[in-house]
Order: C-alpha cells, then structure tokens, then sequence
C-alpha cells in the first residue's frame, strides 16, 4: 500500500446516550432528526434510520468543470411517493453555532428503482415511519465548515 497519498484528519472519542426514536407522519426527516437531538440535548452523533416517505429531495454530485475539485452538487432532485426508504446515515455536526446534519438515503419508488443521494432539510415528509437510531459522539467536536482545498463545506471531526 502506497502511504504517501493517505491523507486523514481523525479524532478519538467514545459512544455516549443511545436515543432510538420515531418520526411520525408528516415529519420532514432532517427537521426530526433535529428535533430528537434538541431534545436530548445531543450535539455531535452518528444517524442511522429507514422507513418511507411520501416525497423525496435530494441532490447527488455532478460534473462542475468550474469547481475545485470538477464536481459539485447539483439542483435538488424530486421524486414523488411513496417512497420506500431503504437506508439512511448521517453525522450531527455543529455549523455556526448550529445544529448541521450531513445525511445520505438510499430509497426505491414503487417499481422498485433504486435511487439517493444527499438528503435535502425540509423535502422528505414522513409516510408512515421513520425508525431512528441516534448514538451521541463524546469527546469528539464534529463540525462542518468552508474548506478551501474543496471549496466546498466538509466534515471536521476535531478534540
């Protein structure tokens, strides 16, 4: 293995509260996520959940010749229900003082087409359920911020 382009920025905490939760119909998935941190006073954390969804939007990367790095997201993509949500994961981060969650989903529609991306805040509502399982990070700072080598906003996990 070739060390020499191994580039990582890591820090070392532990698991602290385990919360498992349910967002109920109508919920948007990113503002319930925030809503079940908020009230368990968590932070920083690692998000797993599936369940359904009565629509859908989200983005995935594309080519951007002009970017940095030649890609960036594109314009937010929708999909009409119901969705089946297969599996998703995120990190809670901070951003500004803020609540940041940086999601993935992975979804099928009604024929079975499989399909996900970034999952954007207030364009997925809950169909029947989202089951959430949330395991707070401690001792770990996860944040989200500008990055000038991608020119994009990333994760920095940081003690």
């Amino acid at each position: 293995m070739n060390m020499a382009n191994v580039r990582i920025q890591s820090a070392c905490g532990s698991s602290g509260k385990v919360i498992a939760a349910r967002l109920l119909p109508g919920t948007d998935l990113l503002e319930g996520i925030e809503a079940v941190c908020k009230e368990h006073k968590v932070d920083y954390a690692l998000v797993n959940c599936f369940g359904s969804f009565d629509s859908v939007g989200y983005m995935y990367l594309v080519p951007k010749p002009e970017a940095k790095v030649g890609a960036g997201y594109g314009a937010v993509l929708r999909q009409n229900g119901p969705v089946e949500f297969l599996s998703g994961t995120g990190v809670i981060c901070v951003k500004d003082g803020a609540c940041d969650i940086h999601f993935h989903g992975t979804m099928c529609d009604k024929d079975g087409r499989v399909f996900g991306g970034h999952m954007v805040k207030g364009h997925n509502p809950t169909l029947t359920t989202v089951d959430v399982v949330i395991t707070e990070v401690a001792g770990v700072k996860m944040l989200r911020r500008y990055d000038e080598e991608t020119d994009l906003t990333q994760f920095f996990p940081t003690t």
